[in-house]
């Protein structure tokens, strides 16, 4: 019976989201621990199964890092973001699109699930930050959406990396995969957009998970921001919610991949299990 009364629950909210693009940004450190990785997977599959338009990007910051290491340098940030020469630049290119999305799409397949690399600098078009000392770290200014929704309107789903053709210069760009996905959520216009990390959603103290704010309205964040309780890596998450609700979507969630099936969890039950952001 509670079986029965779980899928009695989901079903209004699997009418409601037949049809809507759902775009979901799965974190690189998520991704390396392969019990969450298969979690999130069968989520997604089951997420297309019953009629939902998925699109994911994802990260790989720590398959990069790995890859510059065995390159025989050490990874470089600085505030945050990963400095990107040219050399840096390439081993991300092929780190992303060469390794970490072709194991997302091979692993949906394998659940028959429809899926194809869409490689962000086929779609992306950037400009380099002010700041010359992160190198080839840019900003977006422009998302085609054609071949995204091409794909989603005969039932592929998009995997898509977060890195941008330069539109003055044409070289590629390192994005911030939170913001990637959020430029991509506000071109399409998502129903949901879904950023999956190893957090449990925006606490107002991080080493205390009691402390979740299940819902965040956008009236709250600069207060938020100003006494600290959005920073660090936090902050590009935030912004990238606030930009794309401004923009139009509709609903964003902070969900912890670590929780298993925490996207259906999120999705179809009343209450979710991480931060819901809305307007």
């Amino acid at each position: 019976m509670s079986k029965a009364a779980v899928l009695t629950e989901a079903l209004p909210y699997i009418l409601d989201f037949r049809g809507s693009v759902v775009l979901v940004k799965l974190g690189g450190s998520v991704m390396e621990v392969e019990e969450n990785l298969e979690s999130l997977m069968d989520d997604i599959a089951f997420m297309r199964a019953v009629g939902i338009k998925v699109v994911i990007v994802h990260g790989g910051g720590k398959a990069i890092s790995k890859a510059i290491k065995e390159s025989g340098h050490e990874p470089k940030f600085l505030d945050g973001q990963r400095v990107t020469d040219e050399k840096t630049m390439e081993i991300v290119r092929k780190t992303l699109n060469n390794v970490v999305n072709p194991d997302l799409v091979s692993r949906l397949m394998a659940r028959s699930t429809n899926a194809k690399p869409l490689h962000g600098n086929w779609i992306f078009s950037a400009e380099r930050i002010t700041d010359p000392d992160r190198g080839y770290v840019g900003r977006i200014t422009g998302v085609d959406i054609r071949s995204t929704v091409e794909m989603l309107d005969v039932g592929i789903i998009p995997v898509v990396t977060p890195i941008a053709t330069g539109a003055a210069d044409n070289h590629l760009y390192n994005i911030n995969a939170d913001l990637a996905a959020a430029a991509l959520a506000k071109a399409l216009k998502v129903r949901k957009f879904a950023l999956v990390s190893d957090v449990p959603g925006l606490l107002k103290d991080p080493n205390d998970p009691s402390t979740l704010f299940s819902t965040l309205h956008l009236g709250s964040v600069e207060k938020l921001k100003a006494d600290g309780t959005i920073s660090g890596g936090m902050l590009p998450k935030i912004n990238g919610c606030v930009d794309a609700i401004n923009a139009g979507v509709k609903k964003v969630h902070l969900v912890d991949g670590r929780m298993a099936h925490s996207l259906l969890l999120e999705i179809f039950t009343r209450e979710g299990v991480g931060t819901e952001i809305t307007q």
